[in-house]
């Protein structure tokens, strides 16, 4: 059962890792591609990504499909690196990992069905809330309350359950910098203070999974070797 939970584990790790850096090679995509886009109205949004190529803002999406869930197994992987009394805490960020996977996903998935296909059959009375690019749109809103909260609270049960040995110790640290940078994040994109959000959720939270990834997954590659 072990092997099972190292092997799970290191698959999600790679995947989120993966994940991550498609989505940096498809936002640098539309950087070089396309216009710096500031929400202003629905007719503004449809006339921009009419006139401009959505490939990567779609595969970047595609991409954003995938930490919800690889998220949600690493968290379960590290029941095997807990100790019996931390136990607990794994199953409370578990279930943090759960809400932030769902909100998270819905996000992405309405974006590339229900919103890509009414703008392409011109029904958009009302798509406005519903339109990721819009910050005060209610998808927007429950998008952010995933990537902030919900994940801020599964970093910080997570943390402790991390010994002090140097992977380890270093995915500790990474998941302290995680959960803060979220919470902050989120207190950013509440009162409106965009720098605050843009800082916190790219380099802040964007840089500590990117690390906890890549040393999870050599963390539980050292497991999987030592259990052979």
């Amino acid at each position: 059962m072990n092997n099972i939970s190292y092997k799970t584990g290191y698959i999600a790790a790679v995947t989120l890792a993966v994940s991550f850096a498609a989505w940096i090679v498809c936002f640098t995509g539309i950087a070089l591609t396309s216009p710096l886009f500031r929400w202003t109205n629905l007719a503004d949004y449809i006339a921009f990504i009419n006139s401009n190529s959505q490939i990567f803002k779609n595969t970047a999406m595609i991409f954003m499909l995938i930490p919800g869930p690889a998220y949600v197994l690493l968290i379960n992987g590290f029941y095997v690196v807990a100790s019996e009394k931390n136990l607990a805490l794994v199953r409370i960020s578990l279930l943090f990992a759960l809400a932030f996977a769902v909100l998270s996903c819905l996000n992405y998935f309405v974006q590339l069905s229900a919103v890509r296909l009414n703008i392409e059959h011109g029904q958009t009375e009302g798509l406005e809330m519903f339109i990721q690019a819009n910050p005060n749109s209610v998808i927007t809103a429950a998008n952010m309350l995933g990537w902030t909260l919900f994940m801020g609270l599964s970093s910080l049960f997570i943390f402790p359950v991390f010994q002090n040995a140097k992977l380890q110790r270093i995915i500790k640290i990474a998941f302290i910098v995680n959960g803060i940078s979220c919470l902050l994040a989120g207190t950013g994109y509440v009162f409106q203070i965009d720098i605050m959000t843009f800082v916190f959720v790219n380099l802040g939270t964007g840089g500590a999974l990117m690390i906890i990834s890549v040393c999870s997954a050599a963390l539980f590659r050292k497991m999987i070797k030592n259990d052979l």
